[in-house]
Order: structure tokens, then sequence, then C-alpha cells
């Protein structure tokens, strides 16, 4: 984690994009522990992914910047490029996958990329990618598996650090593990005791089999892209996130589509708050130990407690059907 620089990536987002606040959550479950939410479904883009995105372009020389960005994302990572292409005024395209949100395809087609379709398969995403980065003399920016991006999420952390110092918990949604990573790695300098708890959805639980098998394990596509919360249909996590979480993680809990479904509904019908699927994982995982101490060997810390709304891109469409008491 030593390779992480979490205050350069600070310096660099200063008024870049905006610190999101921590709110008290009202969870009967509960009990008397406090628990708050991370709202990074208010950050701009609607996602954490723009904090990565952003510190990596910023961090790029200018001559390098200036002959464009391409990425490759199923939707909130997208968003993230684009928009930190536009705001240093710089070309992007980003390949995203048949089968993602058709509304996270559209907002970065708004902020201005260009969208090529591919496959809805790591291998595909990553080959288109690489293939237009030849092509064109664009810079490839990482998902997750970069210290610059992780460096940019780690600024979540920061965050949460400086606004409860006393945190004992922080439930994070796993995908790629740039998130997860970035948090680990500020918070083991600004609150070393807190416990960091990764989240996964039960159908795409790649990291989770990863972490105790010591080693990346891949999921094939036709599992991980079963799950509703399309942010994680990562088929495996990064090889500098593996090292990350692997020191550091507490564990990873996983969630049914079910649970899943019924947290992204509490957002919407008790929080006021638009939370995408992925975003309400680390709210389930909480939930399912509350309910289950223990459960997957993960065990929560007393003291207070942060679950992270990593987005809140969602068409309405599935939200409808969500709040109104199915998974769709």
């Amino acid at each position: 984690m030593d390779q992480v620089d979490v205050r350069a990536a600070v310096s660099r987002l200063h008024g870049r994009v905006r610190r999101t606040p921590l709110l008290p959550l009202g969870l009967p479950q509960a009990g008397t522990r406090q628990v708050f939410v991370k709202a990074e479904s208010l950050q701009l883009t609607g996602s954490f992914k723009v904090r990565g995105a952003t510190n990596f372009l910023a961090a790029l020389s200018p001559d390098v910047r200036e002959r464009g960005v391409v990425t490759h994302s199923s939707g909130n990572h997208a968003q993230g490029v684009a928009h930190a292409a536009a705001a240093f005024g710089v070309p992007a395209t980003v390949v995203i996958p048949e089968g993602a949100s058709e509304l996270k395809v559209r907002r970065t087609e708004a902020l201005g990329a260009r969208v090529v379709r591919c496959a809805n398969t790591q291998a595909a995403r990553e080959a288109t990618a690489q293939r237009i980065a030849e092509e064109t003399g664009a810079t490839l920016v990482p998902p997750f598996d970069d210290v610059r991006v992780v460096e940019g999420q780690a600024t979540v952390g920061v965050e949460i650090a400086e606004d409860l110092p006393n945190v004992a918990n922080v439930l994070v949604p796993v995908g790629g593990g740039g998130l997860s990573s970035g948090i680990c790695a500020a918070l083991a300098h600004m609150a070393p005791g807190a416990k960091v708890i990764g989240v996964e959805p039960a159908l795409a639980a790649d990291a989770q089999e990863s972490l105790r098998r010591g080693r990346v394990v891949t999921w094939p596509a036709e599992r991980t892209t079963a799950t509703i919360a399309d942010g994680v249909r990562t088929q495996a996590i990064g090889a500098l996130n593996m090292e990350i979480l692997g020191s550091r993680l507490a564990g990873v809990v996983t969630a049914t589509e079910e649970a899943i479904a019924a947290a992204a509904r509490f957002y919407a019908t008790e929080a006021g708050l638009v939370v995408e699927p992925t975003g309400a994982l680390s709210l389930a995982g909480l939930l399912r130990l509350l309910a289950e101490p223990g459960a997957d060997g993960v065990e929560l810390a007393d003291g207070p407690t942060v679950v992270i709304a990593s987005g809140g891109n969602v068409d309405p469409a599935r939200l409808c059907a969500i709040v109104t008491g199915g998974v769709a």
C-alpha cells in the first residue's frame, strides 16, 4: 500500500470532484449502533468513479493527455472518464459491453465521449480498448487495476476518516477492487483500527473466492452478468487491488439478489436517496451481518459503521420495479 499516494490525489482532486456527505442512516436493525451512509450517489456523474478517472488524467503530462484517452466500462467508470476528459478538454473513447445500462450509455455520450460497443466479456472489453489505444495514440485508463485510479478512489476513505475519526467498520462494494483497495489504503494510515469489509453479490463473488484462495480467480461472464448489480460484474479483481485487499480487507460478505433489491428499496423509500443496485450492496451486506453475525467468516467491530452508496445511476424502469417490490 506504500505505493498509493493518497495525499497527492487529494491535492489533484481539490475543486474537481464533490465532497459527498456522510449521512446518518436510520436503520432499525442496527439497534444502538450508529450507521452512516457515504452518499457517493450524489457525486458528480452519480458515482465515485469520477474520482479515480479525474486523478488519472490529472497525473498525465499535458502532451500525453492531449492525445486523448480510452477506457472500457459497464457505465460508471465510462461516465467518470468522459467527465474528466471533458473537464480537461481532451477526446475520450469508451468501450461499453452489450447489456450495460442504457441510462449509463446515454449519459456517457452526453458528456461528449465516443461510445464503442463490444461483447459482454472482460476479454472483449480489454481487447477492444487496447486496439483503439494503439490505433489512436490515446492513453488507456484502467477501470481499477492502476495506482492512479486507486489513489483517486482512496479519497472516499480520506473523507470518511476526517468526518468520522472513530469509525469502526466501513462496508464497500467490490467489483474490480478499485474502491475497496483505495479505502483500505486511506484508512490504513488515517483510521488503522477500522475494519474494511467488502460486499459482493452471491452471483458474482469472484473476489471472495480470490481472497480465500490467495490468488486472483476469474469467474465466467455468464455467471457474473447474472446479477442486477451491473457495476460489479467484473470477472476478476485486479492484481494491484488483490495485493492491497489481501493484506488489509477484513473479509467479503455476499448478498442475494433479493437482499440487494431490498437495500435499494430502503434507500429510495426510507432514506430519500436514489441508489443503484451496486450502490446498495454495502447496506445489503450490513443487514446480513446484523442478522447473521459471522456470516461468511466476517464479524463487525463495535462502533460507528459506514456503508458506501457507491452510485445512483439506475434506469428508471428498474428503480420503479425495485421500489414496487421486485428484483428487476
